[in-house]
C-alpha cells in the first residue's frame, strides 16, 4: 500500500477536509491516523467541533493550518481556493451526518463518513441518491471490511472454496454498558450522553452503534443479502430504556441461515468481534483478537491456518497488508485500508480514470442505506414479535 496510484492518477495527494473529531475525541485520531497512514491524503482544513473555540483551538493542536468555526464557513472557502479540499471526513454525531454529507455533495465534495450513515432510512436514501446525482463518492468506514484477513474470508466464501453457503453466525459484543451509566448523567463520558440521547444516536442505540458493523461484515463476508430477520432488541438492565442487546436469527436470499449477537452487555468482553460462516465442503472463522488469521476448516481433515502477508493470499488481502508475516498489522491499518481505496477512488474520478475494481469494494451509500434497512426489520420484528422482511431499495443507477 503506499500513495503511488495517488500519486500517478492526480500529482499530489487527496487534500481532505476533517468534520468533528476535537481534542477528546475517541475516533478523531483515529480517522487522522488512518487518513495519513499510506500518505494518500493531505488534511489542510477543519472544523473540529461544534464549539467554535474548541475547533480552532484543535485546528492548532493537530496542525491544521486552515481552522474553521463551522461547516458552512468551511466549504464556501475551501471550495473557491486553487488549492482547496477535494473531500471531508465525517466524524460527528449521528444526527448531523446527513446535513454536512449532503451539503459537501451539494458543493461538489466527495465524502467518507462514519457509520451509520443517517439515523433513519429514507435520509440515507436521500444521500445515496444525491451523491449519484452529483457524481461524487460517498463511502462509509466500516473498518472491519479493511482487515485483510476480513477481505481473505469473502474471497474464500464467494469463491466456493466451502461450496454452498449454509450457515453464518457473527457476534458483536463489549461491556461498555454492562454498569447502569446513565444512572450518574453528571459522569458519564461525553460520547455516551449523545449515543444513548434517540435524537442523536438513533431509535436503537446498539443497531445504530455496532450492529450496522455486524451487518456489514456478514454482507461483505458472505456476498449475499439478509431476507428477513427474527429479532429481540432492548434493554437489558432495569431501569434502562435504550436498546443494549440485540438477538437476530437470519435468513439470506438464498436460503443461508444465520444469527447475530449483538450487545454492549457483556461485562468483561473487550469487544469481540467474530464471524464463522459454514458451507458444504467446510467452513471459515475469524474473530479480531487474532486479527491476522483466518481459519479454514474441512470436513475430516486439518484446519489451515492462513496468515496475513502470505503470497498465497487472494489479491484483496493481499492489497490490504503493508508488513510481512510475523509483523502484526491491526485496527489502525485495517481503518486505514478503507481511507485508501477512497483516496483511490476520489483521484480516479477527479483524473477520469477507472479505479482499481477491488477499490470499488469499500463500504459505499448503498453499504450505509442497507444498514438502515436491516435496523428498521429487526425493530419491526421486535414489535410485531414474529420474522419482518428486510425492505432494499434496487434502484440503484
Amino acid at each position: 500500500m503506499s500513495q503511488a496510484v495517488v500519486f500517478k492518477l492526480l500529482g499530489r495527494r487527496v487534500r481532505l477536509g476533517l468534520i468533528g473529531g476535537a481534542q477528546g475525541s475517541l475516533i478523531g485520531p483515529v480517522h487522522r491516523t488512518a487518513a495519513r497512514l499510506d500518505d494518500c491524503f493531505d488534511l489542510v482544513a477543519g472544523v473540529f467541533s461544534s464549539d467554535p473555540e474548541r475547533s480552532l483551538n484543535s485546528a492548532d493542536a493537530f496542525g491544521i493550518k486552515r481552522g474553521y468555526t463551522d461547516v458552512a464557513s468551511m466549504i464556501e472557502a475551501e471550495i473557491v481556493r486553487a488549492d482547496g479540499i477535494d473531500a471531508v471526513a465525517i466524524m460527528t454525531p449521528n444526527d448531523s451526518h446527513y446535513e454536512y454529507a449532503a451539503a459537501a455533495l451539494d458543493a461538489g465534495l466527495d465524502v467518507i463518513c462514519d457509520k451509520p450513515l443517517t439515523n433513519d432510512y429514507d435520509s440515507a436514501l436521500a444521500l445515496a441518491r444525491k451523491a449519484h446525482d452529483r457524481g461524487r463518492i460517498l463511502s462509509l468506514t466500516h473498518n472491519y471490511s479493511g482487515y485483510p484477513m476480513v477481505r481473505e474470508a469473502r474471497a474464500t466464501v464467494t469463491g466456493g472454496e466451502i461450496g454452498a453457503l449454509r450457515l453464518v453466525n457473527v457476534r458483536y459484543v463489549q461491556g461498555s454498558l454492562s454498569r447502569p451509566v446513565e444512572a450518574e448523567p453528571d459522569k458519564m463520558a461525553p460520547r455516551n450522553k449523545w449515543r444513548l440521547d434517540t435524537a442523536k444516536g438513533g431509535k436503537s442505540h446498539v443497531l445504530g452503534d455496532i450492529g450496522v458493523h455486524a451487518h456489514q461484515l456478514i454482507s461483505f463476508v458472505c456476498g449475499r443479502r439478509i431476507a428477513a430477520v427474527l429479532a429481540d432488541v432492548g434493554p437489558s438492565l432495569p431501569g434502562r430504556t435504550a436498546h443494549d442487546t440485540a438477538q437476530v436469527i437470519l435468513k439470506f436470499d438464498d436460503g443461508t441461515r444465520g444469527q447475530m449477537l449483538i450487545s454492549k452487555v457483556a461485562t468483561g468482553a473487550q469487544n469481540v468481534v467474530s464471524i464463522e460462516a459454514y458451507g458444504e465442503d467446510g467452513g471459515i472463522s475469524w474473530n479480531q483478537a487474532e486479527a491476522n488469521d483466518l481459519r479454514v476448516m474441512r470436513l475430516n481433515r486439518a484446519d489451515e491456518i492462513r496468515t496475513r502477508g502470505l503470497p498465497s493470499l487472494h489479491p484483496h488481502a493481499q492489497r490490504g497488508t503493508r508488513l510481512p508475516t510475523g509483523h502484526p498489522e491491526a485496527f489502525f491499518e485495517a481503518f486505514a485500508n478503507i481511507y485508501t481505496d477512497f483516496a483511490e477512488l476520489v483521484a480516479a474520478r477527479i483524473a477520469g480514470a477507472e479505479p482499481d475494481p477491488l477499490a470499488q469494494l469499500t463500504p459505499n451509500a448503498w453499504t450505509g442505506v442497507d444498514g438502515l434497512a436491516f435496523i428498521d426489520a429487526c425493530l419491526e420484528s421486535t414489535a410485531t414479535r414474529t420474522w419482518a422482511e428486510v425492505v432494499y431499495e434496487d434502484d440503484r443507477f
